[in-house]
């Protein structure tokens, strides 16, 4: 049985006329006759009794009617569905994306977004950075925003932007009068960072191994909105990302550029290749780009 087949049985059993069933199908009356006769040999049985003046429905027949207004309205329902998803009139997608940029920058292209598809929703899952590459390889998300990992495999990596890691210090500190802040002046202080595993962190230890510069840790946190308030406490220093910038002045730290060693990452989103994307999440990728890169 297909759709043909139950548009045919519906108009032929509403009307009561093959004549008038074939001109509301713009079909020719053979076939339509055929089509029925097709239907009946699919299903097993007559549907309709036919004389030459007189149709009607068999007992099966009238089973069949509120079975077969049912499989078309879900069709044509399931039809306009599709279409508004590939006109991007109906979906949702969701992003993950690491809790500083979610909280900084990614509003914005969610704004713009919004202007040019209303009826989409958006979902963002603020994770880790590192569990953000883990969502987008097991199709939790279709689209993650963080640093470049260092092994895509098989995904696709998207720069956005280039992130500078910046020192941030607690109000009146002995450091802050010096426009950049090296390492080494930096870790004469009390030192908070991210917990492991954490990609700064790694990335951290990473840049400063290369330089034989020892990294001493005082507290460590799971979230850089926690190291941000310990540091505005005056509990010591950190290095955060410069996506945390307006965040950590605006809980009342210090902020200057880091040095020897700079620790620089792009930043960008990851995601399967293009042609695996809805086109929903395909369109928030391109409003992504033109956003910040």
């Amino acid at each position: 049985m297909n759709i043909k087949q139950v548009r045919a049985f519906l108009a032929v059993s509403q009307t009561m006329s093959f004549a008038s069933a074939a001109t509301q199908l713009h079909l020719s009356q053979p076939a339509l006759s055929l089509s029925i006769k097709s239907l009946e040999e699919n299903l097993g049985g007559k549907l309709l009794t036919r004389t030459t003046r007189h149709i009607a429905l068999t007992p099966e027949g009238e089973a069949l009617m509120p079975i077969a207004r049912r499989l078309l309205a879900q069709w044509e329902n399931a039809e306009d569905e599709m279409k508004q998803r590939f006109a991007l009139q109906l979906g949702k997608i969701t992003i993950a994306s690491m809790p500083s940029f979610a909280a900084s920058l990614l509003p914005k292209a969610i704004r713009n977004y919004h202007a040019s598809y209303p009826n989409i929703q958006v979902a963002i899952d603020d994770v880790l950075s590192d569990v953000v590459v883990e969502m987008v390889r097991n199709n939790q998300v279709e689209l993650g925003i963080s640093f470049e990992p260092s092994n895509l495999v098989d995904l696709s990596f998207h720069p956005l932007y280039e992130d500078r890691f910046i020192a941030i210090l607690p109000k009146n500190h002995p450091l802050e009068a010096q426009e950049t802040i090296s390492w080494s002046a930096l870790l004469e202080y009390d030192f908070i960072t991210l917990q492991r595993p954490s990609s700064v962190r790694t990335m951290i230890e990473s840049a400063l191994n290369k330089t034989g510069i020892e990294l001493n840790v005082a507290f460590d946190a799971h979230q850089l909105v926690t190291v941000g308030r310990m540091v505005s406490e005056g509990m010591g220093v950190a290095v955060v990302p410069a996506l945390c910038r307006q965040q950590s002045i605006e809980q009342g730290a210090i902020c200057r550029p880091v040095i020897e060693p700079e620790i620089r990452r792009r930043v960008g989103v990851i995601c399967q290749p293009r042609s695996n994307l809805s086109i929903a999440a395909a369109a928030m990728l391109d409003v992504l780009i033109e956003t910040y890169a």
